[in-house]
């Protein structure tokens, strides 16, 4: 047999396995066309949800070393881009679903008996490898428990749980990422060094300081303005700062991943921290598809079956619409709502370690 791959025996289906990939949608059982659109653009989620898990994988294993290689962090950076532009793309794909009308729809929607997007296994792989806890799921759900039951049919289904499993016993993206920031250099201290504890420290209650004094004086702001509702912004702003100081102080004690990335957030301008932030915010923005993503969806299943028990017995639509409020990188998320004016910010140590100078503030 000549061994395909070698230069020149490839034809594009052969390349493509474009004859085993066709036979696929569903022409054997004579479906009709409004149902091989919804296998097909189903058919095609799975296939970028492949690719999804390959790109955050690699992105994992990148933030996994310690330390990790500088050069790297921009290929860890185009991974999440690409994984980004996928969701966006998926999200985009919702509109060509919504040609199915509600009836079209009804026509083979008893044919799916029980099956539905949650027995997505690489869906539910991707969400063990991004990091979504199982607490933060609606009604704090064990993904798993879905696939453990389908195993007992044996077979591929068995192989399935034991990955899935597997999956969820491994570092996540997000975990790696977290203990990636916990080695940023802060004030110049470089992470586990002598003294580096104090500088944390002083580094966290200084812009804990600027952080109050900010809310003292937009309270006095308003007070001069309108006296009758100056009380509920007290407590507005008096729960802002407590919330600040359990962020960055969880248990009264100082976060040193937290405190590294306040410092990457508030010193953004920063040459050594021009990559750092470019990471953090390719998660914010992976973060934001995601949910976007989720969003269209409901919005497209809501259009086609209106308020309808899901096909897997979910509540539909309102499941559908709980899951968009997931978040998983919530750290990332919080530490904008305690960032500080960059006036007000603690004076840098050390900034010719970040390769800031003079010619830095033109």
């Amino acid at each position: 047999m000549g061994g395909y791959g070698e230069s020149g025996n490839w034809t594009y289906g052969d390349y493509l396995s474009l004859h085993d990939l066709l036979s696929l949608q569903g022409d054997d059982r004579g479906v009709s066309n409004d149902e091989m659109h919804f296998i097909i653009v189903h058919q095609t989620f799975e296939l970028w949800f492949k690719q999804i898990i390959r790109e955050l994988s690699e992105a994992r294993d990148i933030l996994s070393q310690v330390p990790v290689p500088e050069d790297d962090i921009p290929l860890s950076v185009d991974h999440l881009s690409r994984t980004t532009e996928i969701f966006r793309l998926m999200a985009n794909q919702w509109t060509v679903l919504e040609t199915l009308t509600p009836q079209g729809f009804l026509a083979f929607r008893d044919g799916l008996g029980t099956a539905s997007g949650f027995e997505s296994y690489q869906m539910r792989e991707f969400e063990l490898l991004l990091g979504l806890e199982n607490e933060d799921r609606l009604f704090g759900v064990d993904p798993l428990t879905t696939f453990r039951e389908l195993a007992k049919r044996g077979g591929e289904d068995e192989e399935i749980i034991r990955k899935l499993e597997e999956r969820q016993t491994e570092i996540s993206l997000y975990e790696s990422l977290m203990r990636w920031i916990e080695r940023t250099p802060i004030m110049g201290s470089a992470f586990g060094s002598i003294g580096d504890e104090i500088t944390v420290k002083e580094y966290i209650h200084s812009h804990l300081d600027s952080h109050r004094q900010m809310g003292e004086i937009a309270l006095e702001k308003m007070s001069e303005t309108n006296q009758r509702d100056i009380d509920p912004m007290k407590e507005r702003i008096e729960f802002a700062h407590e919330s600040a100081v359990s962020f960055l102080m969880p248990g009264g004690e100082v976060s040193r991943s937290r405190a590294g990335l306040l410092f990457i957030e508030s010193y953004r301008e920063l040459p050594l921290l021009t990559w750092p932030r470019r990471l953090i915010d390719a998660f914010v923005e992976l973060e934001e598809s995601m949910a976007k993503w989720r969003h269209d969806h409901a919005r497209m299943v809501e259009r086609i079956i209106g308020k309808r028990t899901g096909t897997g017995g979910t509540s539909g639509v309102d499941y559908l619409d709980a899951t968009s409020k997931y978040r998983i990188f919530k750290d990332l998320w919080e530490v904008r709502t305690i960032l500080v004016k960059p006036q007000k910010r603690p004076t840098l140590k050390n900034a010719s370690f970040y390769g800031y100078s003079a010619d830095s503030k033109k």
